[in-house]
């Protein structure tokens, strides 16, 4: 993952959790970040 696409994908998490108004929410949002995250990672992978 390119190093840009990775900053931008940490900004918006952290967007993200800023604008949580529950820990619900916070651990959702993460969760979602985890799976984005993981998503990319096995495309990366099957491209190699």
């Amino acid at each position: 993952m390119p190093r840009p696409a990775l900053l931008a994908l940490c900004l918006a998490a952290s967007l993200g959790l800023a604008a949580c108004e529950t820990m619900q929410g916070a651990g959702r949002d993460i969760q979602k970040a985890g799976q984005a995250v993981e998503q990319t990672s096995q495309q990366v992978q099957k491209q190699m």
